[in-house]
């Protein structure tokens, strides 16, 4: 057994202490709050963000314009060139990441920089109109890959996404 394994008996009770019932009693006068300053005073706790009369962080901070939209998607790009380059008659993101194109994880979007010649069938989770296209132009075909998530309409009130 060690010193932090010790528990009181199951079942067993301990009164509490009852402070600043005078100096008779134990824990008269200062109630075992010590001496003065705020620690002593009132509940002895202060607003959260105070700082002792101090202009607090959040009001010494520049405020700042805008925000972070939580339902923003981020594509990676991929041009056309990089597509020729790659010389696959079929193209997907699974294969985009082996051929160190893009970043496993990413949603992949064709864009339409650069010329393409060979028929080429690409699935992507979104082209550009000009890439789609060009590789239309080319002989290949272009599929769009469903996102993972679906985003609920704003009609119905809720904000949320789906995952």
């Amino acid at each position: 057994m060690r010193v932090d394994e010790l528990a009181p008996a199951p079942g067993s009770t301990k009164r509490r202490k009852r402070v600043g019932r005078g100096t008779g009693g134990r824990g008269g006068k200062t109630a075992g709050r010590g001496t003065k300053g705020q620690q002593s005073r009132g509940r002895g706790k202060v607003a959260r963000g105070f700082e002792g009369g101090q202009m607090p962080l959040k009001q010494r901070l520049p405020k700042l314009k805008g925000f972070n939209n939580p339902f923003r998607v981020e594509y990676y790009a991929v041009n056309l060139d990089a597509l020729t380059d790659i010389g696959l008659s079929e193209v997907t993101p699974e294969i985009l990441v082996k051929a160190g194109v893009a970043h496993k994880g990413t949603f992949v979007k064709i864009l339409g920089r650069g010329t393409i010649s060979i028929p080429v069938k690409v699935a992507a989770h979104a082209v550009s109109k000009s890439a789609e296209e060009a590789i239309v132009a080319a002989g290949g075909s272009v599929t769009i890959v469903p996102l993972p998530f679906k985003v609920r309409p704003a009609a119905q009130g809720n904000q949320f996404m789906n995952r």
